[in-house]
């Protein structure tokens, strides 16, 4: 009986030493690991440790970071062993500005980035008209205002040309400026005598009065109202592309600064099919003129339904003002290229004040665009007033884009505790930038173009996105453009604003731990520490070591959120 019994022990010995890994050098026993990534270059956002070889992860967090031997020992019958084969592995990528429903459709519509001149984008319209034949909506975006020359708007005679019956809204890369044809305008019922609404403008010529098919601003809600509404389907279709375009690109989170509120449960319906593999941090965008009833009560509800590690709808989000480009961002001087326009509030200072001060005192989470230096100055100035009134601690206000700011105003991003969320892709120094948005702003202000390193040297707090669909999420490019201030080709060969260069580490501190900061959710997330969720990345060249031009072509081989393997490329 003896012998038998002894015979059972030896036999489930080996099962008994698979299901668990022995420590030696704590001389414990733990639970093995679900995944161990091995042979890394592990740069963690740890201070106290920031390089390694390898990760273990447990039921969706981080429960060993270390070298080879020591993750080894974590290795069970049932854990997925990763090679990493001496590629660096980072914490998984945020994107802090972000407007994931739009970027999600804009993958099957017509896309115009980097066409080169009306004819070019009447190139594309055709092609994609060829492939989608009938007399429903052409739709798109991408085109920006250099394409156009030195008028820098464009008109609906070139879409006329190729469709006179067929109706055509295709929006700006910065979504603050819509062209539509003729016959989208007449749909809409827009006239020589239809008004300008609130916070926006018809753009018409100046002999006749009519409409030229760019709308500005507010005004491009005009047709927006009347084009067909995707159904639930079709929108949860352009989610799951989404999804899966942000983990292939290394993106794990995003913050959600626009139309992602109203689809809520559509991420929520996702999570619950085991489809949502972006976290999630949604704002709700806060129309002028004031803060409503009706808008509390959307606000509270949302956050008191979503606030986990996966959706969380914590933050409002203001748009004080608009683009350089169009002229609609606000300045505290006049334009440069026209003396007669600086730009206006979209918000009455008075009542912007007033809601960021109710919104505050809640506790919740502020983000506000402004992107004229009158407009950072108005946030700055309404979260100072916030913080007077309310002596709140720890409440991280926002200001998104600050493309240009006043010199006194640069320090204060680090007295107030104001979080810097800016877009790096946004500088980037092509035709559109050098010769529209740099000759409306003027030499002085563009001297302060995008300026990060001045921000953080006097304390600020920097937190990087993209903006998707105004430039595409794919983060590497803005990590190269971070740190270049050049276009990939080299120009221009000074820099843009060269003295505003980032390190790599402090480009990559933006879109990880310093984006987690920006969410509140560094304790959490960010960095490769043991406890923190398992949001991980690996790619395909070191991009500390390289030459930084080359950066922009940095491939994500892997992707984990929340210890699930979300994207692996194919390396047949």
């Amino acid at each position: 009986m003896k012998i038998h019994c002894l015979r059972a022990v030896l036999q489930t010995l080996p099962v008994l030493l698979c299901a668990a890994s022995i420590s030696r050098a704590q001389g414990r026993i733990v639970e093995p690991a679900d995944i161990i990534v091995l042979h890394g270059r592990v740069y963690t956002e740890n201070p106290q440790q920031p390089w390694a070889q390898a990760v273990a992860i447990y039921r969706g967090k981080i429960v060993a970071v270390g070298d080879d031997p020591e993750i080894e020992r974590r290795r069970g019958m049932g854990t997925k062993v990763i090679n990493a084969g001496g590629k660096l592995v980072l914490p998984g990528f945020v994107d802090c500005h972000i407007h994931f429903i739009d970027g999600s459709f804009s993958l099957g519509r017509v896309n115009l980035e980097g066409a080169k001149d009306p004819a070019d984008i009447q190139k594309r319209l055709r092609e994609y008209a060829a492939e989608h034949p009938g007399d429903d909506w052409i739709l798109g975006r991408g085109w920006n205002y250099a394409m156009f020359g030195p008028e820098a708007l464009p008109n609906k005679k070139y879409l006329d040309e190729i469709f006179p019956s067929r109706p055509v809204s295709l929006e700006g890369y910065d979504g603050h400026t819509y062209w539509a044809n003729s016959k989208a305008l007449a749909m809409a019922g827009i006239t020589r005598d239809t008004p300008d609404p609130p916070n926006g403008a018809i753009v018409r010529d100046p002999q006749t009065g009519d409409a030229t098919g760019a709308l500005k601003e507010a005004a491009q809600e005009l047709v927006a109202k009347i084009i067909p509404k995707p159904a639930r389907a079709e929108k949860l279709l352009a989610l799951r592309a989404g999804m899966k375009w942000a983990n292939e690109h290394g993106v794990t989170r995003v913050h959600s600064a626009g139309q992602d509120f109203e689809v809520l449960d559509l991420f929520d319906e996702m999570r619950h099919r085991g489809d949502l593999t972006v976290r999630m941090y949604i704002a709700y965008f806060l129309n002028p003129p004031e803060l409503r009833p009706q808008d509390l009560d959307a606000i509270e509800h949302a956050r008191k339904k979503y606030h986990d590690e996966w959706i969380d709808a914590g933050a409002v989000k203001f748009m004080v003002d608009g683009v350089v480009e169009s002229h609609t961002a606000a300045m505290l001087e006049p334009y440069s290229d026209d003396p007669s326009l600086k730009g206006k509030l979209f918000w009455e200072p008075a009542n912007y004040k007033s809601a960021v001060a109710e919104l505050d005192k809640r506790g919740l989470q502020l983000f506000t665009h402004a992107i004229g230096d009158y407009g950072v100055r108005t946030a700055l100035d309404a979260y100072e007033n916030a913080e007077a009134r309310n002596h709140k601690r720890d409440r991280r206000p926002r200001i998104e884009h600050i493309e240009t700011i006043a010199l006194p105003d640069i320090s204060r991003f680090g007295k107030l505790g104001v979080i810097a969320s800016m877009q790096p892709l946004h500088s980037y120094p092509d035709a559109d930038t050098l010769d529209i948005w740099a000759r409306n702003a003027g030499p002085d202000r563009a001297s302060r173009a995008w300026a990060w390193k001045s921000i953080a040297d006097s304390g600020g707090h920097l937190a990087f996105g993209s903006d998707w669909p105004v430039v595409t999420l794919n983060p590497w490019e803005g990590v190269q453009t971070a740190v270049t201030r050049q276009t990939s080709e080299g120009q221009p060969e000074a820099g843009f604003v060269p003295e505003q260069r980032l390190t790599v580490a402090q480009v990559v501190d933006g879109y990880t731990l310093g984006a987690a900061f920006a969410g509140r959710r560094e304790k959490t997330e960010g960095s490769l520490e043991i406890g923190k969720l398992a949001d991980l990345i690996i790619v395909s060249q070191n991009i500390f070591d390289i030459e930084p031009h080359k950066i922009g072509a940095t491939k994500v081989v892997t992707t984990i959120v929340g210890g699930q393997l979300v994207y692996q490329a194919d390396t047949k």
